[in-house]
């Protein structure tokens, strides 16, 4: 793992990061291709940070022991947004690489939607909106068991549309959670459109400082910034939760999607995307 004590990396290391990203972007399209009812635009977004967290040194994990007691822990609120992760765990030998041939496909693990079922995911994330609430439980869990388990929970933009999230905004400040991580996949657009239009997330930051949260903002599309405050926030202990929004654009990487306000229900034609993983070798 990239992980050193300061928590700062060579320039080897970057650029290992980087074509990481760059291989998990093209295995997303490719998954795609294969199962067309993914949501592509949703997964592309946060490609940088789930390299981050699986590649970067951040997360502890055991893929031959998913569930062990040591592991800190990754709660995926916005699991339709997170195809881009059957790659990322495939590669770490969650599970065997041939499974990425059956995506959505009758008797495969790996759907539309994630759930438990998948080595390296914690929870059922198809109701969004929940992932704080349950990332808030178990690092308060951790807390009491003395553990040096941290708890991450990434979730989109447009889910914190709903009010369970405040709750655990407030329930986290309340009881000091400081191993307990928010990552948001700031991409500004969710089903209906433009979050703005719908409930204007302006001033993002000071709304969860004023909530008791610590909170930095990076690009969400510079990996090893991304690392880099992701580490941060690991080694800090100052009786707050802590939260980093990532800005993203949805559907990052394909100029038909990038911007588009129904960009979440969108499919790409399989000619389309054998064009774009040529022009991206």
């Amino acid at each position: 793992m990239m992980n050193t004590e300061d928590g700062l990396m060579t320039s080897s290391d970057s650029s290992t990061l980087q074509k990481k990203a760059k291989w998990v972007w093209r295995e997303t399209l490719k998954v795609h291709r294969r199962a067309p009812e993914t949501r592509l635009a949703s997964s592309l977004s946060p490609v940088e940070i789930f390299v981050a967290l699986y590649y970067g040194g951040v997360l502890r994990y055991d893929p031959q022991n998913p569930q062990s007691q040591a592991r800190d822990r990754c709660i995926i609120s916005k699991g339709h947004g997170s195809i881009c992760m059957y790659p990322i765990l495939a590669d770490l030998g969650f599970f065997p690489v041939a499974e990425l041939e059956k995506v959505c496909e009758a008797g495969s693990f790996l759907g539309g939607i994630p759930d438990p079922i998948i080595p390296g995911y914690e929870t059922v994330n198809g109701s969004l909106g929940h992932g704080m609430g349950v990332g808030a439980g178990m690092a308060l869990g951790l807390k009491g068991k003395k553990s040096d388990c941290n708890v991450f929970v990434v979730t989109g933009d447009g889910e914190l549309h709903e009010g369970a999230n405040w709750e655990a905004f407030m329930f986290a400040s309340h009881h000091r959670l400081d191993n307990l991580h928010l990552i948001i996949d700031d991409n500004q657009i969710s089903m209906l459109g433009s979050t703005d239009n719908i409930v204007s997330h302006d001033s993002l930051s000071d709304r969860l400082q004023s909530f008791g949260w610590d909170c930095a903002e990076v690009d969400g599309h510079d990996v090893v910034a991304v690392r880099e405050a992701l580490m941060r926030m690991k080694i800090q202990s100052m009786g707050k939760p802590k939260a980093l929004i990532a800005r993203t654009k949805k559907g990052h990487g394909v100029p038909s999607l990038e911007g588009a306000e129904l960009s979440h229900v969108m499919s790409l034609k399989p000619e389309l995307i054998d064009s774009l993983l040529e022009a991206n070798p």
